[in-house]
């Protein structure tokens, strides 16, 4: 067994040394330099995003309770409104049906409101 190792290791040793004769030392010495320099900045950059992400969980943390309360202060401020809306439209046409002169007609209205509409995009 080994006797038939001995041929493989002298045939590695021999790839080896051509190999090294193909790059010059320096060289391969220069790109090591660079590949530390790089791990290095690799490792700075992922430390400081590692940081960020930590920083913004707990951020999250502390606004995600005030966010979901005040969402769900909004979703009951819009039912109410649409509530009192819908009152104010019912209460409108019943005046209208009883005192028909009570309100300008559509023309006279669009003269009166000279307000901008929220819901469309300026």
């Amino acid at each position: 067994m080994a006797d038939e190792r001995e041929p493989l290791r002298s045939a590695s040793e021999e790839i080896s040394k051509e190999f090294k004769t193909l790059v010059d030392s320096s060289a391969v010495n220069s790109i090591l330099q660079s590949q530390n320099l790089i791990l290095g900045r690799l490792q700075d950059s992922n430390a400081v995003l590692s940081h960020f992400n930590d920083l913004s969980e707990n951020c999250f943390s502390e606004v995600s309770t005030d966010f979901s309360r005040n969402t769900r202060l909004l979703r009951v401020m819009k039912s109410d409104l649409d509530y009192i809306f819908l009152k104010l439209r019912s209460l409108k046409a019943k005046i209208m049906a009883t005192y028909p002169d009570a309100f300008p007609d559509s023309s006279a209205i669009q003269a009166l409101d000279q307000r901008p509409d929220l819901e469309l995009p300026r």
